[in-house]
């Protein structure tokens, strides 16, 4: 064959295959524009509205204090980088440490357990009440009916299903021995939520969940833990040793609890993040 033919030939293969390509992305094109015309555009995302996420859980380590003041937890190496090529880690530790979730199972006898909390409940409106000038003066400071009140004064109804988070400042004290508070006689001192707080939150609101800056949801001093036997056994939960709730608005923020979906757990160390 002649050197012109041979070009020839090699020129009519690549206009053919350029015709096939085209015709193909022309029948793709119409395929997809009939496929969206089709298609009911999806529903906005949950965090449409928001521009910012909020880091709302401190670091977990042995040095996090504790509720009884032991390290809450221990973790070894089961395998490493060096030896093995990857990292695997053996950790132990209390459910209730660091930033964690008291699951209504915490204190009731046949409450909800960790991993039976609707999945739906852990994403909730965010109300902040502020009581940190009232917690620096009285380190025993239990968030009251009237402090939930002023919220609603200055920012309307509380938001339904939402969860409401007490910010005293003690969020700032985890490297001191001022967060636990405790005096001689082994006493703590940190700021809770008062019960009859809680029960206006239970009898007037759909709250389902309650959260603090501290070790506990009631006041370090109580005995009795009146707020927990009256919040967790309605089914409803609580986040202890909350952060940063300082860079989140009084309202308007939205809740995210990472909580950990273990079979029968009484609550779990969690990830908590709020979108603002």
């Amino acid at each position: 064959m002649c050197d012109f033919c041979v070009i020839h030939a090699v020129k009519e293969r690549m206009l053919s295959r350029r015709d096939l390509f085209k015709g193909g992305a022309i029948a793709a094109a119409g395929a997809a524009a009939v496929a969206t015309a089709s298609v009911v555009a999806p529903a906005p995302a949950l965090a449409d509205g928001h521009s910012t996420v909020v880091d709302l859980s401190h670091t977990t380590s042995p040095e996090f204090p504790t509720y009884f003041g032991q390290p809450g937890i221990t973790i070894e190496s089961a395998f490493n980088f060096a030896d093995n090529g990857f990292n695997v880690f053996n950790i132990s530790h209390n459910e209730h440490l660091g930033t964690h979730i008291d699951a209504p199972l915490h204190f009731s006898a046949d409450g909800q357990a960790v991993d039976e909390i609707p999945v739906e409940n852990l994403v909730a409106p965010l109300v902040v009440v502020d009581v940190r000038e009232a917690a620096a003066e009285n380190p025993d400071y239990e968030l009251t009916p009237d402090d939930l009140q002023a919220w609603i004064d200055a920012n309307g109804d509380m938001p339904e299903r939402c969860c409401v988070a007490m910010l005293s400042g003690w969020g700032e004290k985890t490297e001191t021995p001022e967060f636990r508070g405790a005096d001689d006689a082994g006493v703590q001192h940190y700021p809770g939520v008062h019960i009859e707080a809680t029960q206006m939150l239970l009898e007037n609101t759909t709250a389902i969940g309650m959260a603090s800056d501290t070790l506990s949801l009631d006041t370090g001093k109580s005995a009795t833990f009146e707020t927990h036997y009256a919040w967790l056994p309605t089914n409803r939960w609580g986040i202890e040793n909350i952060a940063n709730l300082d860079k989140v608005p009084a309202s308007g923020a939205t809740l995210i609890v990472g909580a950990p979906k273990i079979k029968g757990g009484s609550g779990g160390p969690s990830r908590v993040m709020a979108l603002v």
